[in-house]
């Protein structure tokens, strides 16, 4: 039987409205709102935020991590309720929060609170308008890493994500990252980009937030995983909550290698997989990497029943 991997999604899925109907309709996800409104505190509940918006506030990054790590641990236990379990999972960025929720390494309270502050550390250590991230297309990774090598001229432009085959996210410096745009241009991708963010994620720039994490990290209780999760920083199959804490404080500064994770469960045998939260741009990348890999996605009452009738046909499928 193939194996079924949950891919968590990170920043950028964001919308107003996320996660509403799912908490209407079934008690284990509103459950994750009223723990999410009573441990985080704010003025204006996060289940506020995320159910009416305005977008505006969901896009700072210190209200956008916490906002999309409810609405993916909830479709998770709306999708393990309806009887879906994982065999592995993978979260983008933020998602691997996520995914460690669902998989038992990381109380949801203790995660809320490390994502909130995560954001917060993130925009506090790169000052507004310093940093930027921009979207290539097209251009193979040996050429990303030449074009950033040229635009750097003293200061700090890398690649952050290493999305598919077609897409790399540099981040950096902003004067850097345009200069590797107006490069990356000249040396053929099809699209080069700025992409509308508040700070440049996974790149050196945000070391003074990755110390500020590392003693956030160090003083929560993580546990052995009830499911692998394959992590952003090195790809690899990760077991215990050591492993687990590890790979979070080294994922900061460190790209994400999102590509290499794909390939890395679907060499351990999974062809099934299901974007658990808001949007549907883990979807798109899965296709980019593998067309043969079958992509469902769960954020709302329509798209859990989509993916659950998706499921039970190819089940069926399977055994006859």
């Amino acid at each position: 039987m193939s194996k079924l991997a949950f891919l968590f999604p990170g920043q950028g899925s964001q919308y107003a409205g996320m996660g509403k109907e799912l908490a209407a309709r079934y008690a284990v996800a509103g459950a994750v709102f009223e723990e999410a409104d009573a441990v985080l505190e704010w003025p204006r509940k996060l289940s506020g935020l995320c159910f009416e918006g305005p977008d505006e506030e969901l896009k700072l990054t210190a209200n956008t991590q916490p906002a999309i790590l409810a609405v993916s641990v909830a479709a998770a236990r709306v999708l393990e309720e309806k009887g879906v379990q994982p065999d592995y999972g993978a979260g983008h960025s933020l998602g691997e929060y996520s995914a460690l929720v669902t998989a038992g390494a990381l109380s949801l309270r203790d995660a809320l609170a490390t994502v909130q502050n995560r954001g917060r550390y993130m925009q506090e250590a790169v000052p507004a308008g310093q940093g930027a991230m921009a979207a290539l297309l097209g251009l193979a990774h040996e050429k990303v890493e030449s074009v950033c090598r040229q635009a750097a001229q003293g200061q700090v432009v890398a690649p952050a994500n290493l999305n598919s085959p077609e897409q790399i996210v540099i981040a950096g410096n902003t004067a850097a990252v345009e200069r590797a745009v107006r490069l990356a241009t000249a040396a053929g991708a099809k699209r080069a980009v700025l992409l509308p963010v508040s700070a440049p994620f996974h790149c050196a720039l945000l070391e003074p937030a990755a110390e500020r994490l590392a003693a956030d990290l160090a003083r929560i209780t993580f546990r052995a995983l009830r499911f692998p999760v394959v992590n952003n920083v090195d790809a690899e199959v990760v077991r215990t909550g050591a492993a687990a804490r590890d790979a979070l404080r080294r994922q900061v500064t460190a790209p994400v290698r999102w590509e290499e994770s794909i390939r890395k469960l679907i060499a351990l045998g999974c062809t099934r997989f299901i974007e658990v939260g808001p949007g549907k741009v883990l979807r798109g990348l899965l296709r980019q990497i593998d067309r043969a890999a079958v992509g469902y996605n769960v954020e709302d009452e329509e798209s859990l029943q989509t993916t659950l009738e998706r499921l039970t046909a190819t089940t069926r499928e399977a055994a006859s």
